[in-house]
């Protein structure tokens, strides 16, 4: 089942492009107008100012997005993860909601704490935790990111986490946080390989993470769900590694990081003879082609924020959101 492409860089391909693109930033000094290479000098990723810019456009087009259910609205703001789940959602409340969102309620985010990293080359991004008014006491955490000087910030990123869990970042003297390499090595888990072990270890368990709601739990609800009178139900979980779904990770204070990540994951309901696959409900039924009968096939997208503890122990996952983006019946 598995499947060889990358939705978003099919959809932008000038955003790959850019990607392995090398840009250059002018600046002028006491002696004159000198070169910057973006991917050479190790540079903060953005300014405050900037950042706090960047989430207010998002919170205004993501609003914009949900109370028309218009998925163009924000199209711009999004990438990634992120832009898969949410296009998708917008996608099925239009089907059924044709006037807009009857339930729609503006997101209001506060108390913003930007968490912006010095690094060399693109992606340049940055980290925001806030409150919302949606999910609870959860924090928002939002990574936006871009690929150029020429491209505006997006976000790929967007998990929710409980009050307290949000570590402290490790920052220089300027308040500077410091981007972690995906080939890390002094980490309980490469930051780059956390997509793969994380969907080994939902196949086959292990001691990579932590017990918790989104590993052990998980888990243990798959194999209660997996045999049901009349219905047998198949996970297949696979990685996202590359383009705008790459993992990105940032130091915290105790020397380990945080890092966020995605996975893609199917679920096959298959009724028995003589039986059929429960008629699911009215999302599901806008993304899905084909019609159901003996089975109904679901493809979701989920990222997530772990803790990965610096040297030897266990990746706690912190948050987790998960959509539906695609189904097939037959």
């Amino acid at each position: 089942m598995s499947r060889d492409r990358d939705p978003r860089t099919l959809r932008r391909p000038a955003r790959s492009a850019l990607i392995a693109t090398s840009a250059t930033a002018l600046s002028l000094t006491a002696s004159g107008c000198v070169v910057v290479h973006g991917e050479r000098e190790i540079l903060p990723s953005t300014t405050r100012a900037e950042a706090a810019e960047a989430l207010q456009e998002f919170t205004t087009a993501y609003n914009e997005a949900d109370k028309a259910y218009d998925g163009t609205l924000d199209a711009d703001h999004t990438t990634g993860a992120l832009a898969d789940i949410d296009s998708a959602r917008l996608k099925a409340g239009k089907a059924n909601n044709p006037d807009g969102n009857p339930s729609h309620t503006p997101l209001k985010l506060t108390d913003a704490k930007f968490t912006i990293p010095k690094k060399a080359g693109w992606p340049r991004w940055f980290v925001v935790d806030a409150a919302g008014n949606k999910g609870g006491t959860a924090r928002w955490l939002l990574v936006f990111t871009r690929s150029s000087l020429d491209d505006p910030f997006q976000v790929a990123y967007l998990t929710l986490v409980a009050p307290g869990k949000v570590p402290q970042f490790k920052k220089d003297a300027d308040g500077w946080a410091e981007s972690v390499p995906v080939n890390s090595t002094d980490l309980a888990t490469d930051p780059g390989d956390l997509s793969r072990t994380y969907a080994t270890y939902l196949k086959s368990g292990g001691e990579a993470f932590t017990d918790g709601a989104h590993t052990s739990q998980w888990r243990a609800l798959r194999q209660k769900n997996g045999k049901k009178p009349g219905m047998v139900t198949q996970y297949i979980d696979e990685p996202l590694t590359n383009g705008d779904y790459a993992p990105l990770a940032l130091r915290t204070a105790d020397g380990g990081a945080l890092v966020f990540f995605t996975t893609r994951h199917y679920e096959k309901q298959t009724a028995h003879a003589g039986t059929s696959v429960p008629e699911p409900n009215k999302d599901v039924l806008a993304l899905t082609k084909g019609e159901i009968k003996q089975s109904l096939t679901m493809e979701f997208v989920s990222n997530e924020v772990a803790l990965d503890p610096k040297g030897q122990g266990k990746v706690t996952i912190l948050g987790r959101i998960q959509g539906m983006t695609s189904a097939e019946g037959s």
